[in-house]
Formats: C-alpha cells, sequence, structure tokens
C-alpha cells in the first residue's frame, strides 16, 4: 500500500537551517503554551517577513507539482512541547474559524512538519481513520498509523484531510504524564491552502515572535537549497 507521508530529509541547506533554530530557540517562552493558537497567513509569491516565511518559500518546491497545483499560501505556526506532556489530541487540520462560525470543515490541500532537532519519543503518527473524541488523545479505534521520526532538518508532508498526532516520549499514544524529558520537541507545522483560512493574520499583523522578523534589506537574501 502507497505511504500516507512522504519525506524529504536535508531540506533546508544547512545554514538556513541552523538559522532557523537558533532564531526559534531563541524566543523563549513566548506563546510556548499557546502555540497552536498563533498561526500565520503566508501567501506564496510575497517577499518574506520573517525567518519561517522564508523557510517556507525553500520548502514549497518539494512538493510534487501536483500537490502544489491551485496552492496560493500557507498557513504556519511553532510546535514546541515537551514529548512527556503532549497537549494535543489526534485530529485533521482545517479552517477553524469557518467551522466555529458554519460548521463547515475545509481543508488544507496538504499538511506538512518541518522539524528542527530530535527528541525522546514524539513520533508523527498519520492515519485514515477518524479521530475518538472518547479516546485517550482522541486517538483513532483503529492504530493503523504510518509513522515518521523527528529528526533535524527533516520535512514531511502528506493529504490535509488525514487524522495525525504525536506520540509520547516513549511513543505510545499520550495519557498518563511521563516524567520530564530535558529538551522540547521542536518542529513549525505548514498546511498549504488554495484560499486563507477565516481569520489567520499575516505576521505584520501580528504582534508576536517579533525576534523571527527579517529586516526589508535581507528579505530575498537567504541562502539556496
Amino acid at each position: 500500500m502507497k505511504p500516507l507521508v512522504s519525506i524529504v530529509d536535508a531540506a533546508l541547506a544547512p545554514e538556513l537551517h541552523r538559522a532557523l533554530k537558533r532564531a526559534i530557540v531563541g524566543l523563549g517562552r513566548e506563546r510556548l503554551v499557546a502555540g497552536y493558537q498563533t498561526t500565520f497567513w503566508y501567501e506564496l509569491g510575497t517577499p518574506p517577513s520573517n525567518q519561517v516565511e522564508a523557510a517556507v518559500v525553500r520548502l514549497a518546491p518539494l512538493l510534487p507539482a501536483k500537490r502544489r497545483r491551485g496552492v496560493i499560501g500557507v498557513e504556519w505556526w511553532l510546535s514546541r512541547m515537551r514529548t512527556s506532556n503532549v497537549k494535543v489530541d489526534f485530529h485533521r487540520d482545517r479552517d477553524n474559524a469557518r467551522f466555529d462560525e458554519t460548521g463547515e470543515e475545509k481543508n488544507p490541500l496538504t499538511s506538512s512538519v518541518l522539524y528542527l532537532g530530535q527528541c525522546r519519543g514524539g513520533l508523527l503518527a498519520v492515519t485514515r481513520e477518524e479521530p475518538n473524541p472518547d479516546n485517550p488523545a482522541f486517538a483513532p479505534d483503529v492504530h493503523d498509523f504510518d509513522f515518521v521520526a523527528p529528526r533535524a532538518n527533516r520535512f514531511t508532508f502528506f493529504e490535509g484531510t488525514l487524522t495525525h498526532g504525536v506520540l509520547d516520549a516513549a511513543n505510545q499514544i499520550p495519557g498518563k504524564r511521563r516524567p520530564r524529558e530535558p529538551g522540547l520537541r521542536l518542529a513549525i507545522a505548514v498546511n498549504f491552502w488554495a484560499e486563507r483560512p477565516w481569520r489567520v493574520p499575516t505576521f505584520g499583523e501580528s504582534r508576536f515572535y517579533r525576534a523571527l522578523a527579517v529586516a526589508p534589506s535581507r528579505r530575498l537574501n537567504f541562502p539556496n537549497t
């Protein structure tokens, strides 16, 4: 059976990846708990205004042509967590504001993750099965997963309608908190959309993560992959 996920290692030029990781580590605890609720819109083809968007410019061409068809931009956010205490349930990416207002579930064309390093456990689990809110971490009843291990500079992508979640430090369905591990699982989630999700601001329209901003004179001078 064809894998649900695609993986590209060494996705970014090493110097760009190192700079990106330094910048995100440098944010410290800013929006650490609220990271999944702190999302941004970036229209492809426009100058990147921050280091994440500069990386997105390099990542987008790694998608097959059929996955790039119809894409106008991305929604991105930072995923920083301790795998001893995973706080994101199994889910399918969607336009949350649209769903809350209309009940319509609109999904991105493609969901993707760029990993900034390794961690204890923390496998990404992807499946066609429905999430079940009656189970711990909303895990599907049937555990038929494709897995992706976090590795520095690894880019993975999959169909935007698929269920996915993060396993804990022992690579089990998250449940009871485990002993605290020393570091964070660091990643950037990037969803490729055919239309802009409702009420998602651009980086320039927000006041968060200002340390990631790029000076206008440097926006087009990022190293090639």
